[in-house]
C-alpha cells in the first residue's frame, strides 16, 4: 500500500473501532430530532406541496449528520493525536501534504456517507421518501463532506486544546449548520433572514441535497452546487498550503 492508502487505512480503522459512538450515536441523535419535530409539526406544517414536513425534515437531517461527522472525523484525530504526542509517528513517515490532506479528508468523507446512510435508512421507516434526483443528491452529500473535512482539518491543525476545538465547533460549525434550512425553508422568513441565509454556504449544501430528493429547491440547484464546489476547493486549498507550511505541526 502506497503512504496515504496506509494512512487512510488506519483513519477509517479508529472510528470503525468505536462504531457505535462514532456511527451509531449521530444516527440515534438524528432519529430523535425527526421524531420530535415530526410529532409536533407534521399536522401543521407543509413546505412543498404534497411532501410531508417528516418527508421535508428528512433529507436535512441526513445532510446535517453529514456535515458535522466529516467535521467531527478529521478534527478530532488530529487535535487528539497533537495532545496525546502520537502525530510524531506519522510526521516521521516520508508522506507528502497532499498524502496526508487525502487520507484524512477521504476518511472523513467514509464516516460521513456511513452516517448519512444510517440516517436516511432510519429516517426512511418514517417517512417513505424516494429520490427524484439522485445524482444531485451523491453530488452535495459528497461536495458537503469534502468540505467539512477540510475544515476540520483546517480546525484540527489550528486548535492546541480541545476547549478551542469545542469553541470552533460550537460558535462556528452548529450555528451555520442548524441556520442552514435543516428545519425549515428560508422562505418562511422575513427578507433580511433570507438574505443573510443566502450568505450561509451551508443552506447551498442543504438546498441542493433536499432538490435530490424532491426535485424542488429554493435556490437554482447549479447556483447551489456551484457554491458548495467553491467553498470546498477554498477551504481544500487552505487545507493544504497549512499542511505544507507545517502549520502547528513543527515546533
Amino acid at each position: 500500500m502506497t503512504g496515504w492508502q496506509t494512512l487512510f487505512y488506519k483513519e477509517v480503522l479508529r472510528f470503525w473501532k468505536v462504531g457505535l459512538q462514532t456511527i451509531g450515536a449521530p444516527v440515534f441523535s438524528a432519529l430523535l430530532y425527526l421524531l420530535i419535530f415530526s410529532h409536533v409539526l407534521d399536522a401543521h406544517v407543509q413546505v412543498y406541496e404534497g411532501v410531508s414536513y417528516t418527508a421535508f425534515l428528512a433529507p436535512g437531517l441526513v445532510m446535517m449528520s453529514v456535515l458535522q461527522n466529516a467535521f467531527a472525523n478529521s478534527s478530532s484525530s488530529l487535535i487528539q493525536s497533537k495532545i496525546t504526542g502520537s502525530l510524531v509517528f506519522v510526521q516521521l513517515a516520508p508522506l507528502s501534504h497532499r498524502a496526508w490532506f487525502a487520507a484524512y479528508v477521504g476518511s472523513s468523507i467514509v464516516r460521513a456517507l456511513a452516517v448519512g446512510l444510517g440516517v436516511g435508512a432510519a429516517a426512511w421507516l418514517f417517512a417513505r421518501f424516494s429520490l427524484a434526483q439522485p445524482l444531485w443528491a451523491l453530488a452535495f452529500a459528497l461536495c458537503g463532506a469534502a468540505l467539512m473535512g477540510a475544515l476540520g482539518l483546517i480546525a484540527g491543525l489550528w486548535a492546541e486544546k480541545f476547549d478551542q476545538m469545542a469553541a470552533f465547533q460550537n460558535f462556528l460549525v452548529m450555528p451555520l449548520t442548524m441556520l442552514s434550512g435543516v428545519f425549515y425553508s428560508v422562505h418562511s422568513l422575513p427578507a433580511f433572514w433570507q438574505s443573510a441565509s443566502r450568505l450561509n454556504p451551508f443552506f447551498y449544501v442543504i438546498d441542493g441535497f433536499r432538490y435530490g430528493f424532491f426535485g424542488i429547491s429554493d435556490v437554482s440547484p447549479w447556483l447551489a452546487l456551484g457554491v458548495t464546489a467553491a467553498a470546498s476547493a477554498a477551504c481544500s486549498l487552505l487545507a493544504l498550503a497549512l499542511l505544507k507550511s507545517g502549520y502547528k505541526l513543527r515546533s
